[in-house]
């Protein structure tokens, strides 16, 4: 098993809020709440 790779969250969002990301077609969102948390929703 290939160990995987690690992000930082802020190198995916840099200074947005939220991005949206496509994986097999669907569209996805990532967001940072106020809290400092990450929500990922369809």
């Amino acid at each position: 098993m290939v160990a995987p790779v690690i992000l930082q969250s802020r190198d995916l969002l840099g200074s947005r809020q939220a991005i949206d990301i496509e994986h097999n077609g669907q569209r996805y969102r990532l967001q940072t709440t106020k809290a400092g948390k990450l929500i990922l929703t369809k």
